[in-house]
């Protein structure tokens, strides 16, 4: 991976089923040993104006699971993560970005990132630093780590942010979340986060209330 971050993904594409004045983005981002499909398998489920862009990560970790990064965690908060291995992926979604709105025409307009867990992690880390390039952060059981980016310095009070999180997970503690939630509050006011009974994963009413809120944020 750390050979280009210009590489093109492997993706795929739900084009829009109804059809607006201004078609809007939606790139989304699986989380740690899964794969394009993954989060793909509910895109027919939100709404029916967007273009949807399910992408896979770069990095193989064999048996048909990628990562965007080398990632560990532990229950005390102890983690160790390729820090440069995660740039680097930022600046690879940013490139995907840029090439999906020129292969689409759809010229230079804000997308928004729909990320589960390692993709939700990296959703903050590139909306937080380029709200000039993303309209909307959807970051689904991920955390806010400040170690891979900088705050943009203007255009935050722009970006619209939904975050939730399992009460139970035990892969990445609600604690962090909410941790990085109060940091994103001293930035930007546009942030809606719940908490669910659950674990590491998306529950019926998480989806639901996930997308009334993109439904009631075009």
């Amino acid at each position: 991976m750390s050979d280009s971050t210009a590489m093109i993904l492997d993706y795929k594409v739900r084009k829009p089923l109804t059809e607006v004045a201004s078609t809007p983005v939606m790139f989304l981002l699986h989380g740690y040993g899964s794969h394009e499909e993954d989060l793909f398998s509910f895109a027919n489920y939100l709404p029916e104006e967007y273009l949807i862009i399910s992408l896979r990560a770069p990095l193989s970790l064999g048996f048909g699971g990628y990562a965007w990064y080398s990632i560990h965690f532990d229950q005390d908060q102890n983690k160790w993560s390729d820090d440069e291995e995660a740039i680097a992926a930022q600046k690879i979604i940013l490139h995907n970005i840029e090439h999906h709105l020129n292969q689409f025409s759809l010229g230079d307009k804000k997308v928004s990132l729909l990320g589960f867990s390692q993709g939700a992690i990296l959703g903050w880390a590139v909306g937080l630093s380029h709200p000039d390039k993303i309209d909307k952060v959807v970051a689904l059981s991920g955390y806010v780590n400040e170690d891979l980016f900088d705050f943009a310095s203007q255009g935050l009070h722009e970006l619209r942010c939904f975050s939730s999180h399992g009460i139970q997970d035990p892969t990445i503690p609600v604690e962090w979340a909410r941790k990085g939630i109060d940091t994103v509050k001293k930035h930007l006011p546009n942030i809606d986060y719940k908490e669910y009974e659950a674990g590491h994963g998306i529950v019926p009413d998480n989806f639901a209330d996930l997308v009334t809120w993109l439904k009631a944020n075009p």
